[in-house]
């Protein structure tokens, strides 16, 4: 029975088949979560209508099938167009006992109360049995549809299934190393945080994001979160007669929907933005290129890295330093004779001389003793999350037998921000610029949380473990621009309970917490091994089994303000392992214990793929050269020049791994400056693009169908992308070649190392006889680039640089650009430029707003404008016919527009 149909418009876009898969092609049989014959489904009653959404009770239509727990009998329905383009659609239990994800932890965006004859899709119910199908108005393409399939509401089960069409193109879904397009047979995504070494394929890794977009050509893009933090399985398979579907089964929680009707692919990534948050915008110095290891035993080890990379003349922006500063591997502590505090605040306050940054690590675990200061003032505060009998949990990290805090404490967060703010005191402690957050899904060493003796668990192991290296000699030399304090010393050793609270959407506490009858796939064992155990309860009274997956995000979070505290008027940056929906309001993230592998350099660009456009995360990267195994000379010189093009840049490896640093060999050194070089000249240009995602959404990285919506042939790209909108990258990316094959869509394009003018053609392209510090990269037609002039050793002096301008015509001869400038690190920014170039019958005009003026000896002049795909000299500049450009002098200071006809 049809009760409602929302009627709205929207445009569209023109469907196309998906092309076949690269990589990763295999599919599996998916076991089946329930037999539907058996389930009776919902009926809907009291459906009521309002301009902007409707009301219904939702009633179990027949005998409980109780496939995997209790059906709950009563739902209620909620439907709220609350804009133009984004639909709500809400189905939860009447007596409000299952989990709903806090409001702090999501702030719900609001409800604009949108009426439904101008909203992009409308919302069609049938009652009996309740289903429901969302479709866009404009074409009447259906983009949800759960008839044919009776939803499914348990305890400890919610299905949910819609169909979909045929060779659907869907992608999203993080966090995982699998093929950016999903397959669409056999394909499941699990959504459950966890330790993920060597980031394996078909597996759930560090992060649960779900949300996908779903792609149809002309036909148009679409998205759909499901806000729900609970342990899922996500399924995207076939049935028995070959129709397509995509298919929710989650252990908990409730159905909580927001379409997203797009119609283009940027559209979505903006209106996925309005829901979990726009991200923040870092400091400049973030873009920069960042250095670590695990295994830099003692800060005049760290020191000499830096020197090295001076020697070399590779510029270096940050240096990090991994567990190993730690005493005993404990948070909130330094080794007293490999990482004295003295010698820290002079390794700090050297780089910071040199304009250079540092950050360091922490782990969530605290090591549980009354002689570790952190755990006292935890514990005396009651931050860590109890057992039973009012004890602390225990799991075991680096430092042994850790409490873990509970970030839903209202104490946890002055408990955080103290410590941050004691020992990173910028006069008494260690000086740091961010913040690492590691290990936060959370990890544990015990790998069967029920029955596992933490203490005994870590004194079993070792842990901490005994250094897998000799001291390093005293060399007897003075490290290169450090003070003379900077020698190699030879004598250097590295050695409550909580009450459940029916009806306040906290869950049942009644629940099977380790083996319920359905289960989410999880590659390190059982739901629960290696964390923290998922009867676990929280301050609020919600349990880990609901919360696991939130523990990164709001460790996250909670240091983030911890940093904000600490430099109120300074943005903080923060790295985290571990993340969910939204963290990206907050944090960075890098893509976890990659390997020093070919696969894990091309994994790389599809993680970043989803993330950038996807997941409203802009600043990520994976660890350059590999983290896990040791490296080598080619993999090392072609991963310095992908990592160059991927917003976070840094090269990062494990402790018992050769060193690879970019210096290390000759041919890594030459790709390095290259690379460098050219991401130093284009970072203004990157830092726009970085600013325009944290106000509007719009994607730093840019897959190529969200620029070629209706071109086929991009669907299924995976190792090209756009960085920005203009330059598009095309990487070397099979094992050990000078030979890439790319492709071009139908459009005008520029060598960027040529300014060659390319036709386009929608066809591949190969390029052959590639050295390894060769990555081809083109521009796209009707674009403008802002760049220095010059690359520099570090980010604030390369601000001392003027700029060049360069203009890439498209087929109508026109391009437009835009340059945001601002300081470049503090929060609130009295006075920013917002820059728009055109190039429109052979007239240059920069416009906008002009208002920052640049610090003392910052360059915002324009030394040139550089007009490429020129056939003739024009009456103003100077005309190249080897590469068809017009160069045209300055200078024009950014205090105001400027224009000239060519």
């Amino acid at each position: 029975m049809l009760v409602k149909s929302f009627i709205a418009l929207a445009a569209c876009t023109r469907f196309a088949r998906a092309v076949p898969y690269p990589h990763d092609s295999t599919s599996r049989v998916l076991p089946r979560a329930a037999n539907s014959t058996t389930c009776p489904g919902y009926t809907a009653t009291n459906v009521d209508v309002t301009d902007s959404g409707l009301t219904a009770d939702l009633t179990l239509a027949g005998t409980a099938c109780n496939a995997y727990s209790e059906d709950l009998q009563e739902l209620k329905l909620v439907v709220e167009h609350q804009t133009d383009d984004r639909l709500h659609v809400k189905i939860f239990d009447a007596g409000l006992n299952m989990f709903q994800v806090q409001e702090d932890v999501l702030p719900r965006p609001a409800n604009g109360k949108a009426a439904s004859s101008g909203a992009a899709v409308r919302f069609d119910i049938t009652a009996q049995p309740f289903g429901f199908k969302v479709i866009r108005n404009s074409n009447n393409e259906t983009i949800f549809d759960t008839t044919g399939t009776p939803l499914i509401f348990e305890k400890q089960y919610v299905r949910l299934r819609t169909n979909l069409p045929k060779d659907p193109n869907i992608y999203g879904l993080g966090e995982h190393s699998d093929s950016f397009r999903f397959h669409t047979k056999g394909y499941r995504r699990s959504l459950l945080n966890a330790e993920s070494i060597n980031i394996p394929n078909n597996a759930n890794l560090y992060g649960s994001h779900p949300v996908y977009f779903d792609h149809r050509g002309d036909k148009g893009t679409h998205g759909v979160f499901m806000l729900n933090s609970s342990p899922m399985n996500i399924d995207i398979d076939q049935n028995d007669a070959g129709s397509q579907y995509l298919e929710y089964n989650a252990i908990g929680g409730i159905v909580d929907l927001y379409f997203l009707a797009g119609p283009g692919p940027a559209d979505v990534s903006k209106q996925y933005a309005d829901v979990v948050g726009y991200s923040a915008m870092y400091p400049y110095w973030a873009l920069g290129f960042h250095q670590c290891k695990y295994g830099y035993w003692d800060v005049n080890m760290v020191a000499e890295v830096v020197a090295n990379y001076s020697t070399a003349g590779i510029p270096l922006e940050v240096m990090w330093t991994d567990i190993d500063y730690m005493d005993a591997r404990q948070d909130f502590t330094l080794d007293p004779e490999r990482f004295p505090l003295t010698k820290m605040q002079e390794l700090v306050s050297t780089l910071h001389s040199r304009d250079q940054r540092y950050v360091l690590i922490l782990d969530p675990g605290v090591h549980a003793f009354e002689e570790v200061a952190a755990y006292k003032s935890g514990h005396d505060l009651d931050v860590f999350l109890k057992a039973a009998d009012g004890t602390d949990i225990l799991g075991v990290q680096w430092a042994g037998a850790v409490a873990w805090p509970d970030w839903f404490h209202p104490n946890t967060q002055k408990w955080w921000t103290d410590e941050v703010l004691s020992f990173f005191d910028a006069d008494s402690g260690v000086n740091i610029d961010g913040i690492w957050v590691d290990m936060n899904e959370a990890s544990s060493f015990c790998h069967d949380t029920q029955t596992c003796n933490s203490r005994q668990k870590a004194i079993d192991d070792g842990i901490p473990p005994k250094p897998a290296f000799a001291p390093r000699p005293n060399t007897g030399r003075p490290i290169p621009g450090f003070p003379s304090s900077f020698q190699p010393d030879s004598s250097t050793k590295r050695d409550l309970e909580a009450r459940q609270a029916m009806g306040q959407m906290k869950g049942f506490a009644d629940r099977e917490w380790f083996n319920p009858a359905y289960t989410v796939s999880n590659h390190v064992g059982g739901l629960s091994d290696q964390t923290i155990p998922f009867n676990t309860s929280n301050y609020d009274g919600t349990r880990q089994y609901d919360t696991h997956n939130l523990h990164g995000h709001m460790m996250a979070l909670t240091t983030q303000k911890s940093m904000s505290a600490r430099r109120p008027d300074v943005r903080p940056f923060v790295l985290t392992r571990s993340t969910w929906a939204g963290t990206g309001r907050k944090a960075t993230h890098w893509f976890g214990d990659n390997a020093s592998d070919w696969e894990h350099y091309r994994t790389s660009i599809r993680q970043m793929l989803s993330f950038v456009s996807m997941h409203q995360m802009p600043l990520v990267g994976s660890d350059v050269c590999g983290f896990n195994g040791n490296t080598n000379e080619n993999l090392c010189a072609r991963w310095a020049m992908l990592g160059a093009f991927q917003p976070f840049y840094r090269n990062h490896a494990e402790l018992s791994t050769i060193q690879q640093e970019f210096y290390q060999w000759a041919s890594v050194a030459v790709a390095a400056k290259k690379a460098i070089d050219t991401r130093y000249k284009l970072l203004d240009y990157i830092y726009t693009a970085l600013y325009y995602q944290t106000t509007t959404g719009a994607p730093i990285i840019n897959p190529l169908f969200f620029l070629y919506p209706e071109d086929a042939n991009t669907f299924g790209i995976q190792e090209q992308w756009f960085y920005g909108d203009a330059l598009l990258i095309s990487p070397v990316t099979t094992d050990f070649s000078d030979t890439v094959t790319y492709y071009l869509p139908n459009d005008v394009f520029y060598n960027y190392w040529t300014l060659e003018k390319v036709q386009g053609a929608g066809t591949n392209v190969t390029e052959t006889n590639l050295t390894t510090s060769d990555i081809p990269v083109h521009i796209r037609g009707g674009s403008i680039l802002p760049m220095r002039m010059n690359s520099a050793n570090t980010t604030k002096a390369l601000r001392q640089e003027d700029f060049s301008i360069l203009v890439a015509p498209g087929t109508d001869g026109s391009a437009r650009g835009r340059l945001y400038l601002d300081e470049g690190e503090k929060i609130q920014q009295s006075d920013v430029s917002e820059v728009e170039f055109s190039f429109q019958n052979g007239k240059f005009t920069a416009s906008g707003s002009f208002a920052y003026k640049g610090a003392v000896g910052e360059s915002i002049t324009v030394a040139k404008v550089l007009v490429i795909g020129q056939d003739k000299a024009g009456a103003t500049g100077t005309f190249d016919a080897a590469t068809g450009s017009v160069e045209v002098q300055g200078p024009w200071k950014l205090d105001g527009g400027f224009e000239f006809q060519l």
